[in-house]
């Protein structure tokens, strides 16, 4: 870790909890039911739970320690975030996406299962994710829980992370500038990173005009975990990533390796959490496990 070994201790030990409590939370909302549905479900559990590194969640309860959010609450709004984020990956692994065998170390939900399977799986989740936060026990206050569904609405549509993706399929067949790489992971990485942090100032009725370093934070991290991931795909292991790498120089993708070299590349990715750090500078120890999860992004080997 870049930071102290107390802000290591508190990362590993909030990241273990969120994970088991994340895992639990899957197991008692997907219940296999016993009649024809029954593979459906199978195969949204295969997806959602174990593995990952269930950092957006995680950075859903370091956002809601700055305001004392209960701990139920943003439990199910990072569940919610989850499943839009599992949808993404089961689809983004379908043959006619990425095509990929290996996700989180285990096949991929249509190895395992079956295309229409995937697929329908990958719709469920997706609706899943409203389900839940428009339901009471996410949040008392309705016009929280709409505002809540219209911002994960926005960063996971044509506007955010799906819009991203179609860029990313376009990769493949078109020379991308450092802009517009900047651009596509803004949208295809950044939006339900963004999403993770706006949602605690959502139900803490933070003002929008007074989230602006909250906003600048999850900007920098969103950039630097890409850059961190575009250069695993480079220099990791495929063991520990537990999925394939190498695939975007493969399909000829520009990325921030290919169009900064992996030297500026690093370099940019520890200016942006040195950046992302500061704009936490107006709180005190509860913006603690925020910083770790910063120093994280560019540490991490998966």
């Amino acid at each position: 870790m870049g930071g102290d070994v107390s802000s290591a201790a508190l990362l590993t030990s909030r990241s273990r909890d969120v994970a088991a409590r994340i895992d639990h939370g899957f197991d008692l909302l997907l219940p296999v039911p016993d009649d024809a549905r029954a593979r459906l479900y199978e195969a949204m559990r295969h997806a959602a739970i174990g593995g990952g590194k269930r950092l957006r969640p995680l950075l859903v309860e370091a956002t809601c320690d700055l305001f004392n959010i209960a701990r139920e609450s943003a439990l199910r709004v990072g569940l919610a975030v989850e499943c839009i984020h599992v949808y993404s990956l089961i689809h983004d692994d379908l043959p006619a996406m990425d095509d990929d065998d290996m996700r989180r170390g285990k096949p991929t939900v249509h190895k395992a299962f079956d295309e229409a399977s995937a697929i329908l799986a990958g719709d469920c989740l997706h609706d899943v994710a409203f389900e839940i936060l428009a339901d009471e026990q996410t949040h008392a206050d309705p016009f929280v829980r709409i505002d809540l569904v219209r911002a994960l609405a926005l960063a996971s549509g044509p506007a955010g992370m799906a819009g991203g993706q179609m860029m990313d399929l376009e990769a493949e067949k078109s020379r991308f500038d450092l802009a517009t790489v900047t651009r596509l992971q803004n949208l295809k990485t950044g939006a339900l990173i963004a999403f993770c942090v706006e949602a605690a100032a959502i139900m803490a009725r933070i003002p929008v005009e007074a989230r602006t370093s909250l906003h600048g934070y999850a900007r920098d991290i969103g950039l630097a975990f890409q850059i961190a991931d575009d250069l695993l795909d480079v220099e990791g292991d495929a063991d520990l990533a537990g999925k394939a790498l190498g695939k975007d120089a493969a399909a000829g993708k520009e990325t921030f390796v290919s169009l900064l070299g992996v030297d500026r590349a690093r370099a940019q990715a520890h200016m942006l959490v040195d950046q992302a750090k500061a704009h936490l500078h107006g709180y005190g120890a509860e913006a603690d496990l925020l910083r770790a999860i910063a120093d994280y992004i560019i540490e991490r080997d998966r």
